[in-house]
């Protein structure tokens, strides 16, 4: 099992082998998520959701970026990078990211609702409270 997972130059794997074009395919959804977040925040108007989720757009974009990188690594077989155990690494870092922010969300997240005042003109001929 570690030799599986710490292998530092496992065996050759190509550009068009399931593995690589589903990891290639991921790694694209996360780059086209980055800019509908980046136009989604654009239209959102309360200003806690947009502070919550102005980390989302450059996380997604980085591991993308890595995600490429180490597909780019794991077929060009250089050592080290295209270990299996940086794809878990990595897989592990977005479970985590997607948790606390999932998590930071619920916990912080508050919409102000607006007050709304009747104005009854009767309201300045009814009796007050009694002050003591």
């Amino acid at each position: 099992m570690f030799t599986y997972l710490f292998d530092p130059n496992p065996g050759m794997v190509d550009y068009s082998s399931r593995s690589m074009l589903i990891a290639l395919g991921v790694c694209g959804l996360l780059f086209v998520l980055a800019i509908a977040i980046r136009i989604w925040r654009r239209q959102v108007e309360n200003p806690v959701t947009k502070k919550l989720s102005a980390s989302w757009v450059r996380t997604a974009v980085w591991f993308g970026v890595i995600g490429v990188v180490l597909v780019i690594s794991r077929v060009e077989a250089i050592q080290f990078f295209a270990m299996r155990f940086l794809w878990v690494l990595w897989m592990l870092g977005a479970l985590l990211y997607v948790f606390f922010q999932f998590r930071q969300f619920r916990t912080r997240h508050y919409q102000v609702l607006p007050r709304e005042t009747v104005v009854d003109p009767r309201d300045r001929y009814l009796p007050g409270k009694k002050k003591h």
